[in-house]
């Protein structure tokens, strides 16, 4: 049986998936990681819980962080970066602009690549600089 807690995929298969595809896998990553950065450091209970979630993981809040981070990635992560901000999405909430919306997808993309390629620890890394200062 294969564990999907700690995949490790080849170079040949995480080309075959899509920017949406790192994207989706992304997208969960990092909502499970803000989730449990919020209760270890006990910021919120209840519905303020999800509240807190929420402004985390919104498109606009995903933007600012992946900009923090951006100085910090590799070529080979930065090429993955713009792979997913180039994807094609055919719907942005109203909320965010497109070119936020385009910089969650590529930060998305970015922690899917990563955890698909069983990079916990530079998923780590990053998230930290992308929490520091958050209060």
């Amino acid at each position: 049986m294969e564990s999907y807690f700690d995949i490790q995929l080849t170079d040949d298969q995480l080309r075959a998936i899509s920017s949406i595809g790192l994207a989706h896998m992304g997208d969960a990553v990092f909502e499970i990681l803000v989730r449990t950065w919020l209760c270890a450091h006990g910021k919120a209970t209840g519905k303020g819980l999800h509240q807190a979630t929420i402004r985390q993981v919104c498109a606009e809040s995903q933007a600012e962080k992946a900009e923090r981070i951006l100085p910090l990635l590799t070529e080979e992560e930065m090429a993955v970066f713009k792979r997913g901000r180039n994807a094609q999405v055919h719907t942005v909430p109203g909320h965010a602009s497109r070119a936020q919306y385009g910089e969650a997808t590529a930060l998305e993309a970015l922690l899917g690549w990563l955890w698909l390629r069983g990079q916990k620890d530079r998923i780590g890394q990053l998230f930290d600089n992308m929490m520091e200062g958050v209060g």
